[in-house]
């Protein structure tokens, strides 16, 4: 998973420092970053980071303000010199406060936690949003949430850190950030099967089954043999002899 990131800081080594440490940490991307809360209040309401690195003694507009401003599903480090606020901080949607200065190791700590934070919580928003073959569910995407009938789903392909969702007709996939692990977990088993590693079909769209691969139109999704007698069984079930 990766979390999109904002740093607002009016401290120009502070702000370099934290943007270097965005930089080396894998699952963070940085997309913004702004020296003063003012500035960065329309792009915070367009783009809806997930995660926000904000100061708190700025200027004009300071970070608590600041925090109340920021739309509900993005979340507050808070990187500051200033200790006497760490209580009032989690009242705005901070998961953490971390003091200056601090070091790298502090960072990743407070990253960590942060994308333990979205983890579960997008795990709960399956659990809530997946109502099986007739039901729903929200996927993150673009840094929007695109609601999809998962009895649209034809086939899902994970790609290391992500996932394409391939639906009906439509050949361009789905991309969103997350591990196939959760998404078939998500998914009702009646009408959902794993197939290979890398490839989660809905059986209700197979069509044509050729040499040991499932077609949909140009692609071949072969069945890998940890997955080959759960698929025969399932054909057995289907097959008329």
């Amino acid at each position: 998973m990766q979390l999109s990131c904002f740093i607002i800081d009016d401290e120009p080594l502070a702000l370099g420092l934290i943007e270097s440490y965005v930089a080396k940490t894998p699952f963070l991307k940085l997309t913004g970053k702004f020296h003063s809360a003012i500035e960065a209040t329309q792009a915070v309401q367009q783009l809806s980071p997930d995660l926000i690195f904000l100061d708190i003694q700025m200027a004009e507009l300071n970070g608590m303000e600041f925090a109340k401003l920021v739309p509900e599903q993005s979340r507050i480090i808070f990187t500051t010199a200033f200790q006497q606020y760490a209580l009032e901080s989690y009242k705005v949607n901070a998961l953490d406060y971390l003091l200056k200065p601090f070091g790298y190791a502090d960072f990743l700590q407070a990253a960590n936690k942060a994308l333990q934070w979205f983890e579960i919580n997008n795990k709960a928003n399956f659990e809530k949003q997946s109502e099986g073959k007739n039901g729903s569910i929200f996927v993150k995407s673009d840094y929007k949430l695109l609601q999809i009938n998962t009895k649209d789903i034809a086939y899902i392909e994970g790609l290391k850190d992500y996932v394409k969702i391939y639906l009906d007709d439509n050949p361009k996939a789905i991309i969103s950030h997350t591990t196939m692990k959760t998404v078939e977990e998500m998914l009702s088993k009646q009408n959902f099967m794993r197939v290979h590693r890398s490839y989660i079909v809905n059986t209700d769209k197979i069509k044509e089954i050729e040499h040991n691969r499932i077609v949909f139109g140009k692609v071949r999704i072969p069945i890998s043999d940890s997955y080959k007698d759960a698929f025969q069984e399932f054909l057995n079930k289907k097959m008329i002899n």
